[in-house]
C-alpha cells in the first residue's frame, strides 16, 4: 500500500502547484455560483429583477393616476422616468414623443401611458397603454407581470371613479350626490366613522373594491376580525358565541385570486404596442445569437494569442528577431491575424444563424460588418492582454476561462443584466461583451442604421485601443521575446 500513498501524495502536490487547475476547479465555479445566486435572488429577501428603467407619461388629470405612479415607483424592480430634459438643462414632464424617441435610442425599453381617457366616461373601466421593446424576452415577461400586478392592485379606486362618472351621466349630479350621502349615512350609522370622510371616500370612487386584490395585505384580516368580534359579542352567554372563523385554504385563496384577476382583466383595457422588433422573423435567435457568438470568439482569440508561448518555446521568436524585425512587429502582426480570424469566425456564425434560424442579415449588412470589425478588434485585444499578463500557456488558459465566463455572465450574453444587483449592472458596462451584445441586438432586433450604432462601435474600438496599449506595455516588461 505504501507506493499507492506515495503516488497519491505526488498527485496532490502536482495539483496544488498547478495554479491554473486550482483556479478552474475552485474559483471559476464559485464565481459563477455567486453570479447565478444573484440571478435567482438567493441573496435577497425578494427575488426578481432590479433597476429596470420604465418611462411613465401621465396625460390624465385624475388624482388616482398620481397614486398609480407612486405605486409603480415603490416597486423595487423599476426605476421610473417621468421627466425629460430640455436643451437648457431644465426638466419638464415626459411626453409620448419623448418616450418613443428615447426607446428608439435604447435609453429605456418600456413606457406606461396614462391617457386622458384613463377613466372613460362612456363605459365602465380603465384604459392604459403599454409601449415595449422586448429585445430580451425573459426581462419583458417579468416586466409585464410586475406591471399588471401593480396596476391591478391599484385599479379599484380608478374603477370606482369610473362608476361614479357613469352614475353621474345616467342619473345626474344632484341624484348622485343624494345617493352618496345616503350610503355614507348608512355606513356611519351601522359601523361608525366620520360621515363626511366616508362621503368623500365614496365620491372619490373608493367602494372597498380593493379588498379583491389586496386581501393578503391585512385588509381581509381586519375585516374578518371585525366579523368575529360582532359574532362573539352578539350574545351574553359565552356558550352561544359563534366559533372562530376558519382560515381559508390555499386552494380557496387561489380560486379567489383567480376570480378577482379575471374580473379586473375584463374591466381594465391594457393596450400594448411593440415599438421595435416587429419585423424580425425569429425573435429568439435575434436576441441570443450575438451574445453567444462574442463569447465563442473570446475563447477562440484567447487561445490563438496564447500560441505566442509555443512559438517562444520552439525558438521561432529568436529566429524572427535575428532579422530586421522588432517585437512590436510580432505583436501587431498577431493582432491583425486575430482580427482577421475574428471577422471570419463571426461571419461564419452569423451565416449559420441565417441558415438555421433565418436571421435577417442582408438588410443590415453594412452596420453588421462595421460592428463585427469593432467586436473582433476588442476581442483580439483582450486575447493579447491575457497572453501579456500570463506566465505560461496554462495560466493564460485559466485566466481567459475565468474572465470570459464572468464577462459573459454579467454582460448579458446569457441572461438579462437586470437580474443582477444594480452595482453589478453598472460594472457590466465596463465589459466588451455588454457593448457587443447591445450593438448586435440594436442592429438585428431593432434594425438600427450604421449612424445610430456608431456610439457603440466607438466604445468597442476605444476598449480595443486601451486594452491593446496595456498589453503592449506588459509585453515590453515581461520576457516573452528574450
Amino acid at each position: 500500500m505504501h507506493p499507492i500513498f506515495v503516488l497519491y501524495r505526488k498527485s496532490c502536490l502536482l495539483f496544488l502547484k498547478n495554479k491554473v487547475a486550482v483556479v478552474i476547479t475552485f474559483l471559476v465555479p464559485i464565481i459563477l455560483i455567486y453570479l447565478f445566486g444573484h440571478v435567482f435572488g438567493l441573496y435577497r429577501t425578494e427575488s426578481g429583477p432590479s433597476g429596470i428603467r420604465i418611462a411613465v407619461v401621465n396625460q390624465s388629470s385624475e388624482p388616482a393616476a398620481t397614486e398609480l405612479i407612486d405605486a409603480l415607483r415603490k416597486e423595487k424592480a423599476f426605476r421610473l422616468v417621468t421627466e425629460a430634459e430640455n436643451a437648457d438643462g431644465t426638466k419638464r414632464p415626459l411626453t409620448e414623443a419623448d418616450a418613443r424617441a428615447a426607446m428608439h435610442d435604447n435609453k429605456y425599453r418600456y413606457t406606461i401611458l396614462l391617457p386622458p381617457d384613463l377613466v372613460r366616461e362612456n363605459a365602465i373601466g380603465v384604459h392604459l397603454k403599454f409601449l415595449s421593446d422586448p429585445r430580451n424576452e425573459i426581462e419583458s415577461q417579468m416586466v409585464n407581470g410586475l406591471l399588471q400586478k401593480t396596476i391591478f392592485t391599484n385599479v379599484p379606486q380608478l374603477l370606482g371613479k369610473s362608476l361614479q362618472l357613469q352614475a353621474k351621466r345616467l342619473i345626474g349630479q344632484e341624484n348622485l350626490t343624494a345617493f352618496n350621502r345616503t350610503v355614507a349615512d348608512a355606513v356611519a350609522n351601522h359601523f361608525g366613522g366620520d360621515r363626511e370622510k366616508i362621503y368623500q371616500s365614496i365620491s372619490g370612487g373608493d367602494f372597498g373594491i380593493g379588498a379583491l386584490t389586496s386581501h393578503k395585505k391585512g385588509q381581509s384580516t381586519e375585516g374578518s376580525a371585525g366579523l368575529r368580534r360582532l359574532d362573539t359579542t352578539a350574545g351574553s352567554n359565552p356558550g352561544n358565541a359563534a366559533p372562530a372563523a376558519v382560515p381559508a385554504s390555499p386552494t380557496e385563496e387561489s380560486t379567489t385570486e383567480k376570480k378577482a384577476g379575471g374580473f379586473l382583466s375584463r374591466i381594465v383595457s391594457f393596450e400594448t404596442e411593440q415599438v421595435s422588433g416587429k419585423q424580425v422573423s425569429n425573435p429568439m435567435a435575434a436576441r441570443t445569437v450575438g451574445g453567444y457568438a462574442v463569447m465563442f470568439l473570446l475563447f477562440a482569440l484567447s487561445g490563438s494569442a496564447t500560441s505566442l508561448f509555443e512559438e517562444k518555446r520552439s525558438g521561432i521568436f529568436q529566429r524572427i528577431l535575428s532579422a530586421p524585425v522588432r517585437p512590436s512587429h510580432i505583436l501587431w502582426g498577431r493582432f491583425f491575424f486575430g482580427m482577421t480570424l475574428g471577422i471570419v469566425q463571426l461571419s461564419a456564425l452569423f451565416l449559420a444563424g441565417k441558415l438555421f434560424y433565418h436571421l435577417d442579415l442582408w438588410p443590415h449588412l453594412l452596420p453588421l460588418a462595421v460592428m463585427t470589425f469593432a467586436a473582433a478588434a476588442a476581442c483580439t485585444a483582450f486575447g493579447m492582454f491575457v497572453a501579456a499578463v500570463s506566465t505560461s500557456p496554462d495560466a493564460a488558459n485559466g485566466l481567459s476561462t475565468l474572465l470570459v465566463l464572468t464577462m459573459s455572465a454579467i454582460g448579458g450574453a446569457w441572461f438579462p443584466i437586470s437580474m443582477m444587483p444594480e452595482a453589478i449592472q453598472r460594472f457590466s458596462k465596463l465589459t466588451l461583451v455588454y457593448w457587443a451584445v447591445e450593438g448586435y441586438t440594436s442592429i438585428i432586433w431593432a434594425g438600427q442604421s450604421l449612424l445610430e450604432v456608431l456610439p457603440t462601435v466607438g466604445i468597442l474600438l476605444g476598449i480595443a485601443v486601451i486594452v491593446m496599449l496595456v498589453a503592449t506595455w506588459c509585453f515590453q516588461r515581461n520576457k516573452m521575446f528574450e
